[in-house]
C-alpha cells in the first residue's frame, strides 16, 4: 500500500530519468571547474544522447541564470538528435508572456512528437526579488492559462496578473492530448496548493523517508480538496558501484578537492538558494553522521557544492536498486537521477541498475501521446 493514493496506483513501472547539466553543474571533483565538462551544447547534448542510449525514459533540463544554456532553446536543439527519450523542460513562470509560452511549448511538443514534459518553477528572476505569495499567484495564473490554451478553443482569463479575452488557441494547440504533463516541486503552503490543484507529478528532494512521507501526505491533502490524485517523484543523485566500499570511496573522491568557501559560493549563486526546500537540504547535512550519511545509503556530501538537490544514493547495485524499490513502494513513480561526471555515472547506473528496473514513459501511461499526428494546425489539421 502506498503512503497516499496515487494516480498510477496499478503501475508496476517507474519513469527513470537522467539530468543534463545546463547550468554549469558537471564535475569530476565537486567545486573544481573542468573545461572539458562545461555547459556547452556539445557536452550537454552528449549527456542527453548517452541517457537515451542507456534506456532512460526522460531527462531533466534545468533552468537557472548561470554560465550555461537557455532551457527551451536546448530542448528544441535536442528534438532532431533524439528518438525515444522524453525531455523535461524547466519553465520559470513569468519569464515569458503566457500566451507566447503556450505557443513555444506547443511548438516544442510538435517538434518532439509528444516527448515533452514540463517542470513548473516559481522562483525569482535574475536581479529581481519578489514576495513569495505574488510569485505563486503569477505561477498559478500561468498554469491556468496554459491549461486553457491546451484544452479549449479560446483563451479567456481574468486574473490578478494577467487578463486575456477571446484569443484563439489554434497557434498554441499541443501535440499531446491535454498538453504535456506538469511536474512540480516546492515545500511552502502556496507551492503545495498550486501543485495539488493543477500539477501531475510532485517532485521531492532527498530526505529521510519519514520526512518524504510527510511531504506526500501534505500535498495529497490539498489534492483531495480538488478531488484529484497525483503521482510522486524523487530527484536524487546516485553513486553506484559493484560494492558498497567502492561507492563510498568514490563519494569521498569527488569531494576530495572541495574548498568549502567555493562550495558555499556555488550554492549561493543559484536563484533558489534561499528557498525553503534548499534550507531542508542544508538541515540534512547538519544532521548527518561524520561521513555525511543521514540514512545508511543517503549521502549529503554532494550538497556541499550545489544548491537544490543535495544528496546521493550511494551503494552497490543491489543496495541502490533496493532503495529505489522502497521509494516505489511508498508511491513514487518518477525518479530523476544524476551523478558526477554525468556521462560516466549515467553509464554506471545504466549498465548496473537500469536493466533490472521496469521503466515507463508517464505521458504514454497517462494516454497523452496520440498514435497519429493530431488534427491541430501544427500537426495534421487544416491550415487556418
Amino acid at each position: 500500500m502506498t503512503i497516499v493514493p496515487i494516480t498510477s496506483q496499478d503501475l508496476d513501472a517507474a519513469e527513470v530519468s537522467w539530468f543534463s547539466a545546463l547550468c554549469s553543474d558537471d564535475y569530476e571533483f565537486l567545486g573544481v571547474p573542468d573545461k572539458t565538462l562545461k555547459s556547452s551544447w556539445d557536452h550537454c547534448s552528449a549527456i542527453v544522447k548517452e541517457a537515451e542510449s542507456q534506456g532512460f525514459r526522460n531527462i531533466l533540463c534545468p533552468s537557472s541564470y548561470q554560465v550555461g544554456q537557455d532551457t527551451l532553446s536546448f530542448v528544441a536543439g535536442c528534438a532532431p538528435i533524439t528518438e525515444s527519450i522524453n525531455m523535461l523542460a524547466a519553465v520559470r513562470c513569468g519569464e515569458m508572456q503566457p500566451i507566447m509560452l503556450a505557443r513555444t511549448i506547443a511548438t516544442l511538443d510538435h517538434m518532439l512528437k509528444g516527448r515533452l514534459t514540463v517542470n513548473i518553477i516559481s522562483s525569482d528572476f535574475p536581479g529581481q526579488k519578489e514576495d513569495s505569495s505574488f510569485r505563486y499567484q503569477r505561477s498559478r495564473e500561468v498554469v491556468e492559462i496554459l491549461k486553457q490554451a491546451w484544452t479549449q478553443n479560446e483563451i479567456n482569463y481574468q486574473g490578478e496578473v494577467y487578463n486575456f479575452s477571446g484569443l484563439t488557441t489554434d497557434p498554441v494547440a499541443p501535440y499531446q492530448t491535454g498538453g504535456p504533463l506538469l511536474y512540480f516541486g516546492g515545500y511552502s503552503p502556496d507551492a503545495l496548493e498550486l501543485c495539488g490543484q493543477h500539477c501531475d507529478v510532485y517532485l521531492m528532494w532527498p530526505e529521510p523517508k519519514d520526512q518524504l512521507a510527510e511531504r506526500m501526505r501534505a500535498v495529497n491533502a490539498v489534492a483531495e480538496r480538488y478531488e484529484r490524485t497525483l503521482d510522486y517523484g524523487l530527484r536524487v543523485h546516485v553513486i553506484v558501484r559493484d560494492t558498497e566500499q567502492e561507492a563510498r570511496e568514490y563519494a569521498e573522491y569527488i569531494v576530495s578537492k572541495l574548498d568549502d568557501e567555493q562550495g558555499r559560493a556555488i550554492r549561493e549563486r543559484a536563484l533558489d538558494s534561499t528557498s525553503l526546500g534548499v534550507s531542508h537540504q542544508a538541515k540534512n547535512r547538519d544532521l548527518a553522521d561524520m561521513d555525511g550519511f543521514i540514512e545508511p545509503h543517503l549521502w549529503t556530501g554532494v550538497g556541499r557544492a550545489r544548491s537544490g538537490c543535495g544528496a546521493a544514493l550511494v551503494g552497490s547495485t543491489d543496495q541502490v536498486l533496493s532503495e529505489l524499490e522502497n521509494y516505489k513502494k511508498m508511491g513514487m513513480r518518477a525518479f530523476i537521477l544524476s551523478g558526477y561526471p554525468h556521462i560516466d555515472e549515467c553509464r554506471h547506473f545504466g549498465t548496473r541498475v537500469l536493466p533490472q528496473m521496469q521503466t515507463c514513459s508517464l505521458p504514454h501511461e497517462y494516454g497523452r501521446v496520440p498514435s497519429q499526428p493530431p488534427m491541430t494546425p501544427l500537426g495534421a489539421g487544416d491550415r487556418r
